[in-house]
């Protein structure tokens, strides 16, 4: 039986909170914490505010569900810190493709609010710290090993999310045009091809 018009569909609990944290995450990913109300929220999912206070004690409790659950899905696609491995970047295109508004909420609008940065700030140094091992021993300037390190996280996110902006062209090739992009970071600093890592690196997915 259909709910009657402008009321929201009935839904099992763990339904109805999948689909606030669903529209949440639409909200916010178009103005980040601050300037996203919880009215907004609702717009978005159909609901009354009355209805989200009855999952979640406040918008900052529904903004941490929402990166908390991305959090939960990178972790699975990636394997974590000190598990990462060569195919860890088809493991964040596929978080990506699966939630676009969440992986441009976690990364860009997140990543910039002290309260929540910490949510995007484990992968960031996760992937920093798995790269490091692998730029060539030709780079024997620590500052300049760490900026490639560095750079690499950086580079691999932004990448991604310019593939949703375009439209996630090319899903079959989009993880090795990636990693090749990777790979130019180091041979624009060596000059050298980088050495490959590991295809058995632990946790690879």
């Amino acid at each position: 039986m259909a709910a009657p018009e402008g009321r929201p569909k009935l839904l099992r609990r763990p339904e109805r909170r999948r689909a606030l944290i669903s529209a949440a995450a639409r909200a916010f990913a178009r103005t980040g914490f601050t300037a996203t109300s919880l009215d907004d929220v609702a717009a978005e999912a159909g609901v009354t505010r009355v209805l989200i206070y009855r999952h979640f004690d406040s918008k900052a409790d529904l903004y941490r569900a929402v990166l908390d659950d991305l959090s939960h899905r990178l972790l699975e696609e990636t394997g974590g810190p000190g598990r990462l491995g060569p195919n860890s970047i088809a493991g964040l295109l596929n978080v990506a493709q699966e939630n676009p508004d969440g992986f441009r909420l976690y990364f860009r609008h997140a990543a910039l609010e002290p309260e929540f940065r910490r949510h995007s700030d484990w992968l960031r140094i996760a992937m920093r710290e798995t790269a490091e091992p692998y730029m060539p021993l030709e780079i024997a300037e620590d500052a300049t090993r760490r900026w490639a390190a560095q750079l690499i996280p950086a580079l691999v996110i932004e990448a991604i999310i310019a593939w949703l902006d375009a439209g996630s062209p090319r899903p079959d090739r989009a993880s090795d045009i990636i990693s090749g992009m990777v790979a130019g970071v180091t041979q624009a600093i060596t000059g050298k091809p980088p050495a490959a890592p590991p295809t058995s690196a632990p946790g690879a997915s």
